[in-house]
This record gives structure tokens, C-alpha cells and sequence, in this order.
């Protein structure tokens, strides 16, 4: 069977949101709640977090996580999960566990990372769920994936895409932050120089498609609470004082 192993990204110095994967969700900090969520999964042959800083590695350690050390100079999540993938010769596919995703379950994880398992080692997997077209459709925030007959992205975007010329049902869902990777890829990835899509929507997947590479899209039942700004944490900790 692959050995797949888990990256949770995790940096301090966010722009918008400093100190985010050490913030309270009820009890436990946010990183918390990802790393354990990762761990029930089962599919995976280690759980680690990745991070350039000493206040972050000194939380997971409190709580028994495992952390790697990475360079500060990394310009996204998807650097530092490559970072710490040279250090795991041994797995085959490694999956990037957004460190601001405190929801997610494993189903979602299982779902993420099906194809390694079933030996078809796609480069790269993402996830997608229905999009609500009355409230996603023209919501910016919400990331529209367009798929062709074998569910390969076409495109991502914060744009209402497609357009309906004519009515119709068309292969749009509602684009989820989680990836995984086939080894070689990752690295290859992490080499990959930054595209004009990418930059125009502020879209990193984007620099996959626009070097030529394909993106597997995975399905699952429906999205979860991202935490990207204060405002998503009390929502955050509202719902779990109300569970």
C-alpha cells in the first residue's frame, strides 16, 4: 500500500491574520484541531506540521504533535510541505493540510487522497464539492472549478464561471484548499515559476494548469469553515460553542 503522508503548513507572520494556527477554537488552538482531524485519518503514515516558527513547534510538541522546522523564507504553504517532503524518501504522495481548515474530517482526507491509493498517481488531487449556485455563483471568495469528462480542472476561478449563454447544467463546483501530490511532482512543482492567471486571480493552482499539468478533482459532500480573518474565527467559535 502508498505511504501517504500529511503536511499541515503553519506560519505565524500571516498578513492578514498574524498568529492564526495558535488561535483558540474552544479549548484548543486552531493547529490543534487540523492535526487531530488529520490523524484520525487513517490512510496516512504520519501526521506532521510544518513550520518556521519556535511558538508554533513549542504548541504542537505541548500536544503531543510532531513538527518539522522549515526555512522562513518560503513564499507559500506549498514550498514548506516540499521542504519537509525531501525529509520522507520513503512515502509516494504527500497531502497539504490547510492550517486553516479546523473542519476538516477524514472522509474529506480520504477523499483527497483516493486516487494514490488506487494506484492511479494522478500529479496533483484537489477537492470540490457542489457549488450553491444562488449564494457561490457570484461570491468571489467562493473558488468555481470547471471539470472536464474525467474530472480534470479546466480552470479555477473567483469569477462566475461559466457563463449560461444558454441554460444548463455544467461541470462548476465549489473549489476546496486541499491538495496532495504525487512525490516527484511536489518537487517539481516547488521549481514551477509563478504564472500571469495566477497572479491575476490570486489562484496559486492556477500555475499547475498554466504549466501544462493536470489536477485530479475529487468530490466530497460540502465545504467547510475556512479561518482566514477574525471575523471566520468568531464564526469558528460560535459553532463550536453552539455543538
Amino acid at each position: 500500500m502508498s505511504k501517504i503522508l500529511a503536511v499541515i503548513p503553519a506560519r505565524y507572520a500571516s498578513q492578514r491574520f498574524p498568529g492564526k494556527p495558535l488561535a483558540k477554537i474552544g479549548s484548543r488552538p486552531m493547529v490543534q484541531w487540523v492535526y487531530e482531524a488529520a490523524s484520525k485519518c487513517d490512510l496516512f503514515s504520519q501526521v506532521v506540521v510544518a513550520t518556521d516558527s519556535v511558538k508554533i513547534a513549542d504548541c504542537v510538541r505541548e500536544f503531543g504533535g510532531k513538527v518539522e522546522m522549515t526555512s522562513s523564507e518560503h513564499p507559500s504553504g506549498t514550498d514548506r510541505v516540499a521542504e519537509v517532503a525531501q525529509r520522507y524518501p520513503e512515502v509516494s504522495a504527500i497531502a497539504n493540510v490547510q492550517g486553516d481548515q479546523p473542519f476538516v474530517t477524514p472522509e474529506m482526507l480520504s477523499e483527497l487522497i483516493q486516487p494514490y491509493l488506487n494506484g492511479e498517481n494522478p500529479d496533483m488531487t484537489t477537492l470540490a464539492c457542489p457549488l450553491d449556485e444562488k449564494t457561490g455563483y457570484s461570491d468571489p471568495n467562493v473558488v468555481k472549478v470547471l471539470c472536464d469528462r474525467h474530472n480534470r480542472a479546466l480552470y479555477f476561478s473567483r469569477s462566475p464561471i461559466p457563463y449560461y449563454r444558454h441554460p444548463g447544467k455544467a461541470p462548476v463546483g465549489h473549489h476546496l484548499g486541499l491538495y496532495a501530490f504525487r512525490r516527484d511532482f511536489l518537487a517539481k512543482y516547488a521549481q514551477l515559476k509563478p504564472t500571469p492567471l495566477e497572479h491575476c486571480e490570486g489562484l496559486e493552482q492556477l500555475r499547475v494548469l498554466e504549466h501544462g499539468y493536470s489536477i485530479r478533482v475529487c468530490q466530497t459532500a460540502k465545504a467547510v469553515i475556512e479561518v482566514n480573518t477574525p471575523e471566520d474565527l468568531d464564526l469558528a467559535q460560535k459553532l463550536v460553542a453552539n455543538d
